[in-house]
């Protein structure tokens, strides 16, 4: 049996949650699939179970969650939590797993609220054993209580500064940090920086996370170049060059971090429109002032249209839902109008820090553009090498890529490995990143055993 609601949103982060309490108060009958066990996304994830001791280390912008978990319960929307989607239709119809067994809902409106994936980082050495994502260091700190021991951070971006600082509080500080933002980086955001200071608080936080790492003599090395994760069956040390001298650091454990991108598998496997951003350097979809993505019945909030943080994922999420019920008929135009206008106020001006972020803390290069040995496709073993020499074979794009060498083909489908494919065959072919193209996402998005498979009932009829 599929059941059917007025609004569909995809995601409990917070844009799925702050979309589906405002849906509910225009009068929308809505459902939330997440993955998680409970809501807060990556970002607020184990917000609602985290302990005092949790809360403490991770600081008052993680436990603002709160507010916006409790939001959605109480509003109405039924959470679906625990869904895993792995179909997607343009008609509203959507497909996921939970406990084993599959299931169907039907929207009149959809709103993907998928929120950010970390960039990958490929370098020599990055899938030993010891190696892993700042990210993935933050959710075992989020759900298990557990801090990385002695580890050193390597990369840039707001995020690294955020995890040393609660790890200092957390009373196992870093061993060293790695930066790959260098002074002529900053130099080319000075043009930015005007901006910036409208957004001053985002400003401000950050010199307090470097008060605090500084203060803590944790040594740092910018302009990292030619890093090298070291060892023969598990992370034994990072080497690296920092202002042209090398260095070698002993560590069993590195987490490797230099921004987030969107989150487009579902958007790109519904062929909706996206263009390549050069300021943040991936595929964002192309929304309007409402959210509303090409096709008028789909709408995207949050990091999954473009990142932005917390704050302007959980504005984006009104607005989504102001945009939604306007299409619906729930509300007028006047209604829409009223309450759009102010959440985009405040939306542009949590956004005033973002062009100076992106341009100071650009992704670093040698990821973009890895050595020839080094592996960009984990799932099938691909090296930046092999997608070099299939470009001189007259390999353009992608999808084609896939069909020389089985890259973006595996488990991830391309979340580790896509957007290194797309830039390397725009290195080496001369074309834009929007020429080129992106992997081609189908079903299933997701893993499915044959037995959901089995289980599903495609005749099933809808109520």
């Amino acid at each position: 049996m599929t059941v059917a609601f007025d609004i569909a949103i995809l995601g409990a982060g917070p844009a799925g949650m702050a979309a589906a309490a405002r849906a509910t108060q225009l009068g929308a009958s809505v459902v939330v699939l997440d993955e998680q066990a409970s809501p807060g996304g990556q970002i607020y994830r184990n917000v609602d179970q985290a302990s005092a001791a949790q809360h403490r280390i991770l600081g008052p912008d993680y436990s603002h969650g709160h507010s916006l978990t409790q939001a959605l319960r109480k509003s109405g929307a039924v959470h679906c939590a625990g869904a895993t989607v792995w179909d997607v239709s343009r008609d509203g119809l959507v497909t996921y797993s939970k406990g084993g067994q599959p299931a169907q809902i039907r929207a009149k409106h959809l709103i993907l609220a998928t929120g950010a994936t970390e960039r990958p980082m490929p370098l020599p050495g990055w899938t030993l054993p010891g190696a892993m994502t700042a990210g993935a260091a933050q959710i075992l700190l989020k759900s298990g209580a557990l801090v990385a021991r002695d580890p050193v951070l390597i990369g840039s971006g707001p995020l690294l500064y955020l995890l040393a600082a609660q790890m200092i509080t957390a009373g196992r500080k870093p061993r060293a940090m790695i930066e790959t933002q260098s002074r002529s980086d900053m130099w080319a955001a000075r043009h930015d920086l005007p901006g910036a200071l409208r957004g001053w608080r985002y400003l401000a936080k950050g010199a307090g996370l470097l008060t605090k790492i500084m203060a803590a003599g944790i040594p740092r090395y910018t302009a990292a170049r030619e890093i090298a994760l070291e060892g023969a069956d598990t992370l034994t040390s990072v080497r690296f060059t920092s202002h042209g001298k090398p260095h070698e650091i002993a560590t069993k454990t590195a987490l490797l971090h230099h921004g987030v991108v969107p989150n487009t598998q579902i958007s790109r496997a519904l062929r909706l429109e996206h263009a390549y951003d050069q300021s943040q350097r991936c595929f964002v979809p192309q929304v309007d002032g409402l959210c509303l993505s090409s096709e008028p019945n789909i709408s995207i909030a949050g990091d999954g249209a473009g990142i932005g943080g917390a704050k302007v994922a959980a504005l984006s999420g009104e607005i989504a839902a102001f945009g939604a019920a306007s299409r619906l008929g729930l509300i007028t135009p006047q209604t829409q109008q009223a309450g759009v206008a102010p959440l985009q106020r405040k939306r542009q001006h949590e956004l005033h820090a973002r062009p100076f972020l992106d341009r100071a803390y650009p992704p670093a290069t040698q990821s973009l553009s890895p050595a020839d040995t080094t592996l960009i496709c984990r799932c099938e073993e691909v090296t930046a090498g092999d997608i070099r020499r299939f470009a001189k074979l007259g390999c353009k794009g992608p999808n084609q890529a896939k069909a020389f060498g089985r890259a973006g083909m595996g488990p991830c489908q391309g979340r580790f490995c896509g957007l290194t494919v797309t830039e390397l065959l725009a290195q080496e072919t001369g074309q834009s990143q929007d020429d080129t193209g992106a992997l081609r996402i189908r079903a299933p998005l997701k893993p499915v055993t044959l037995g959901e498979l089995a289980a599903y009932d495609a005749n099933s009829q809808e109520t």
